[in-house]
C-alpha cells in the first residue's frame, strides 16, 4: 500500500466540489507555510479504496487563524474553541454540498493525569498527533500543503495493518488511558472483518475494570455509533463475549438472550437506533431498565419507549383469546412505536397477529357518531359521551356493525 500514489487516490476519491473545497484550504495553509494533513479515519478509508465522504482537516499551527482566513477571503462564518485550537468553517453557500461546514484542528498531545480520565491537551505536533490515537489503522495521516501534497505518515504502520486485517493499539497503556478504545477496536474488527492482535485482546481484562469511571455521555456514545453501525448485532455479541457489556452494567450482559440478537443487522425493524436499543433490553424488568438508565442517561424520547416495551414484554399474554375491542383497549396505553418493535421481534402466532392488526388497522378505528352529533341530540356533555362512543366503536372492531346504517341502529337502541 505505501507505494501507491495517495494524491491521485484522494483526487478521485473526493467529488468535484469536495476538491474544489479542499484546494482553496491547501493553497491558504501554503501561503501561510502551515503543513496541513487530512488525518485518521479519512486516510484509512481512502487506503481501504473505500468512498471518503467526508474529512477534518489538521494542521501545525493556528487552525482558527487560518479558518478566519478562509473565511475572510470566501465567505461564511467561523466558530472557534480557543482552548482546543479547533474552529468550524460554516461554508458560504457556493461551496457546500454535502456539508455545510468543515472542521479544522491545531494538530496537538494529549497526556492523561489518570486511567480513564478526560485528557490533558497541548498544542503540537503532527507525530504528537497521531500518537494521542486510539489504533495504528487509525493513526496515518496525508500531507496536502505544497509540494508534499499526497505525501503519507504511517508511524505506527498501520497500512501493515489493514494490509494485514489486524485491529491493534498504539501502545500497551492504550486501554488504561481511555477504555472507550476497548469498545472502538471492537466497532471497526466488526466493521471491516478485521482480527483484534492478540497483544491488544491481552490488554483488555487489566482495563475492563476502569469502564465503571467512563461517564454515562462517553460510554453511552461509544455504545450508540456500535448501534449505528450495520453488523451491530456481531459486534455486540463480540463485546459480550469480552465481558465488555457486563462492565458496563450486569444487566447488559448474556446479551444471546436480547431479542436483538436473534436478528439480523438488515432486518427492517432495526433501521433506527432507537429500536435497537429497545429491542436488546426489552427482556430486562422495568427495574433492570432504571437501573442501566441510571447508568447510561438515555434521552427521554428513548426511555419512554424502553419503559413501555418492558411493561408490553411482561404482558403479552393477556393478548391470548381477546376480542378486538378487548384487545384494543389494552394496547392504547402503550407507545406506539414500543407496539412496533415488539411486533417485528415476535415469532408469528396469535400475539403478533393481535399486534400487526392493532397497528396496521385497529388503533385508527372510529365510530362515525361524535361528540358533536350527541350533543345535537341533546345529550349533555359529560361521562355518557365517552362511553357510547367507546361502546361504537367496539362495535366496529369486534364486527358487531359494518355499515352506518346498523351503527345508527345501535346507537339508538343505546339512547333508550
Amino acid at each position: 500500500m505505501n507505494d501507491r500514489n495517495f494524491a491521485d487516490l484522494l483526487k478521485r476519491s473526493l467529488g468535484e466540489n469536495r476538491l474544489r473545497l479542499l484546494q482553496l484550504v491547501v493553497v491558504e495553509a501554503t501561503e501561510r507555510s502551515l503543513p496541513l494533513y487530512v488525518v485518521g479515519g479519512a486516510v484509512r478509508d481512502l487506503v481501504l479504496d473505500r468512498p471518503l465522504n467526508d474529512f477534518d482537516l489538521t494542521l501545525e499551527g493556528d487552525a482558527i487563524a487560518l479558518a478566519r482566513a478562509l473565511s475572510s477571503r470566501h465567505g461564511g462564518g467561523v466558530t472557534a474553541h480557543t482552548k482546543f485550537g479547533t474552529a468550524k468553517w460554516f461554508l458560504p453557500k457556493e461551496l457546500k454540498d454535502d456539508h455545510d461546514t468543515l472542521d479544522l484542528v491545531t494538530a496537538r498531545s494529549e497526556t492523561y493525569l489518570h486511567p480513564a480520565a478526560l485528557p490533558t491537551v497541548k498544542f503540537g505536533t503532527i507525530e504528537d498527533d497521531l500518537h494521542r490515537r486510539d489504533l495504528t489503522i487509525n493513526a496515518m495521516a496525508l500531507r496536502l500543503d505544497g509540494e508534499h501534497f499526497g505525501e503519507l505518515r504511517d508511524p505506527f504502520k498501520g497500512t501493515d495493518d489493514l494490509r494485514g486485517g489486524i485491529v491493534r493499539v498504539l501502545h500497551s497503556g492504550s486501554f488504561l488511558d481511555d477504555p472507550t478504545r476497548m469498545y472502538r477496536a471492537v466497532r471497526y474488527s466488526g466493521r471491516y472483518g478485521f482480527q483484534i492482535a492478540e497483544d491488544t485482546l491481552a490488554l483488555i481484562p487489566e482495563a475492563r475494570a476502569l469502564v465503571e469511571k467512563l461517564s454515562p455521555q462517553r460510554i453511552r456514545h461509544e455504545l450508540d455509533l456500535i448501534l449505528d453501525e450495520p453488523r451491530a448485532v456481531a459486534m455486540l455479541k463480540r463485546l459480550d463475549e469480552l465481558d465488555l457489556l457486563s462492565a458496563i452494567h450486569p444487566a447488559l450482559g448474556n446479551f444471546s438472550q436480547s431479542h436483538l440478537a436473534a436478528l439480523k443487522s438488515d432486518d427492517p425493524v432495526l433501521q433506527n437506533r432507537n429500536s435497537r436499543w429497545a429491542l436488546w433490553l426489552m427482556h430486562l424488568t422495568d427495574q433492570e431498565i432504571e437501573f442501566i438508565n441510571d447508568r447510561l442517561h438515555f434521552t427521554a424520547e428513548l426511555l419512554k419507549i424502553m419503559r413501555s416495551m418492558t411493561v408490553l414484554n411482561a404482558n403479552l399474554t393477556v393478548l391470548v383469546g381477546l376480542k378486538p375491542s378487548e384487545a384494543v383497549d389494552v394496547l392504547e396505553s402503550y407507545s406506539f412505536k414500543a407496539l412496533e418493535v415488539v411486533s417485528a421481534a415476535l415469532p408469528e402466532g396469535e400475539i403478533k397477529q393481535t399486534l400487526s392488526r392493532y397497528l396496521s388497522d385497529w388503533w385508527h378505528v372510529k365510530p362515525k357518531t361524535t361528540g358533536h352529533d350527541l350533543k345535537n341530540r341533546g345529550i349533555p356533555p359529560g361521562p355518557k359521551y365517552n362511553e357510547i362512543l367507546r361502546r361504537l366503536r367496539a362495535a366496529w372492531l369486534d364486527e358487531e356493525v359494518k355499515t352506518e346504517e346498523e351503527e345508527e341502529t345501535l346507537l339508538e337502541n343505546l339512547l333508550r
